[in-house]
């Protein structure tokens, strides 16, 4: 088993443990009924917090990716950076980090940028992609501040085509944002290692959900 592999699978046990994954029917976004769920909100937590910039880190590292720098977009993508910068510092890589506001301030330090100036290589970290439109929005200011988008970071790839329940797109979120941009995706986990989990455990209420995940992924995976 590669490294990356035990990673993406240690992560999902994690997931689960701490309720972030979990199984049944809900609806997306997009108005598909999808057979799981990915909540980051839910590392809401020291601890939890703490494990999950761990992830972040060895996925970033494994990915060969050269960086100088780390952005989050708000909101949740402020308080991922700060927990994968804290643990690439315990690996003794030190790197700087930044995030957006949602609204300009004008007073104080103003602008729309809050931490290290955006400089050099940047990678953009978030809980997932659903759609392109925050990842062109982190591009541009990153671009505008001065720095150069080297790679999104993000939890899940759920592998399936954009859309919604009646129209299908020809390729999901991450390909699209990997075209339209020219930038890597890197991911902890995806669909395709969260179906190898379920198939490979013997705990017989996660194997239960493998026809539905299985059924989703035939519908709408890429």
């Amino acid at each position: 088993m590669s490294s990356n592999n035990s990673n993406q699978d240690n992560f999902i046990r994690f997931a689960l443990e701490a309720k972030v994954l979990s199984f049944g029917e809900f609806k997306t976004k997009a108005g598909r009924l999808s057979p799981y769920f990915f909540n980051a909100g839910e590392f809401n937590d020291g601890a939890r917090l703490s494990a999950l910039g761990r992830y972040y880190a060895k996925a970033l590292q494994e990915s060969g990716i050269q960086f100088d720098m780390l952005y989050g977009p708000a909101y949740k993508g402020i308080t991922l950076a700060a927990a994968t910068a804290i643990a690439l510092a315990d690996d003794c890589i030190n790197v700087p980090y930044a995030y957006n506001r949602k609204e300009a301030k004008d007073h104080g330090e103003g602008g729309m940028l809050v931490g290290a100036p955006v400089k050099g290589r940047v990678v953009i970290i978030d809980d997932v992609i659903s759609a392109g439109t925050s990842v062109k929005e982190s591009v541009d200011l990153i671009r505008k501040a001065g720095g150069e988008p080297a790679a999104v970071l993000i939890a899940l790839d759920r592998m399936e085509r954009s859309g919604n329940a009646v129209e299908i797109g020809d390729k999901s979120a991450v390909q699209a944002v990997e075209q339209e941009f020219g930038l890597p995706v890197v991911t902890i986990a995806n669909l395709a290692g969260l179906m190898s989990f379920l198939t490979s455990s013997s705990d017989a209420q996660l194997t239960h959900y493998l026809p539905a995940v299985k059924a989703y992924r035939d519908q709408y995976g890429i």
